[in-house]
């Protein structure tokens, strides 16, 4: 089955249940971004489709009989051009075999509108505005420290950590508390270098000066400091680690 729409990406869809299939490829065919949405309810139909029909992105289930979804990933991998590939499943173990597969992304069912946007948004960065940052609220810090105002650039801040209702800036040569929740400055510094990687820890992106992967677990080196990456951020954090 095919679902045309305006120019965009060509997607398939493969689950093997079809109520699975018909809801995700519905939710699809609405986004801009997305020109076609075919359908597979197996890996087998879903190598038959790729034979015949170029896509660019895959939405894969990956508890299927016969050939599950990370064996077509994997056998997808071997292309010399791959289509993206997005996992679609009700299963949260499989998520570091996905990313270790070059997944674009990992949706838990019931797959939620805002979430599948998000996840065409990271596909599709040439429907993302190119323009320059305009000056906000947060880009100069002022700290108090004995009685003098200091103001401390956003550019100067290699890491932050939450503590409490306040924040501490951490800079190259001193550390600053102020009371600002992490959440604020995540909202204001994402588009400006700087990624969550933690519910407790804003990372400059380019003060990073390691990655470590130990353990299913990876952690970052900042300054001398390591800090933790949540499993919900360590696709991002990774991604933005490889386009720096």
């Amino acid at each position: 089955m095919t679902i045309a729409t305006p120019t965009g990406l060509r997607v398939l869809v493969v689950d093997d249940e079809p109520p699975a299939v018909a809801e995700l490829a519905y939710l699809l065919s609405r986004d801009p971004r997305v020109s076609s949405v075919r359908t597979a309810n197996d890996g087998e139909e879903a190598l038959r489709v790729l034979k015949n029909s170029p896509v660019d992105a895959l939405f894969l289930d990956i508890r299927m009989p016969g050939l599950d979804g990370l064996e077509i990933a994997a056998l997808l991998n071997q292309f010399a051009t791959p289509p993206q590939i997005v996992f679609v499943t009700a299963h949260e173990e499989f998520a570091l075999e996905a990313f270790d597969l070059h997944a674009s992304d990992y949706l838990l069912k019931p797959v939620r509108a805002e979430r599948l946007a998000e996840a065409l948004r990271r596909m599709t960065p040439a429907y993302a505005p190119h323009r320059a940052p305009e000056p906000g609220p947060y880009d100069v810090i002022p700290v108090e420290l004995a009685g003098v105002t200091r103001f401390v650039p956003r550019q100067d801040v290699s890491y932050a950590e939450a503590q409490g209702d306040y924040v501490r800036l951490y800079t190259t040569e001193s550390s600053h508390l102020v009371r600002i929740p992490l959440a604020v400055l995540e909202e204001h510094w994402s588009g400006a270098g700087f990624a969550r990687t933690h519910r407790r820890f804003l990372v400059r992106v380019e003060a990073v000066s390691e990655a470590r992967w130990e353990s299913g677990h990876l952690t970052v080196i900042v300054s001398g400091t390591s800090i933790p990456v949540a499993r919900r951020h360590t696709r991002e954090v990774r991604e933005r680690l490889s386009h720096r």
